[in-house]
């Protein structure tokens, strides 16, 4: 996923369809100088991590 779409849905009011390793998230933050975004677990928001852009994936 790129920065700017990162960026753009952790921003929305609306939830988007995001996964990481296939488990459903929500972006939390995005650095776009890093290409990474703090996110957590749907069914687990104490599981706060740190990943890269590259591993998200938007879901149609």
């Amino acid at each position: 996923m790129n920065s700017q779409r990162a960026q753009e849905i952790s921003e929305s009011p609306v939830m988007a369809n995001v996964t990481y390793n296939g488990i459903p998230i929500y972006i939390q933050h995005v650095d776009e100088s890093n290409e990474t975004a703090r996110i957590y677990p749907l069914d687990n928001p104490e599981n706060e991590q740190e990943v890269s852009l590259r591993s998200l994936k938007e879901l149609d």
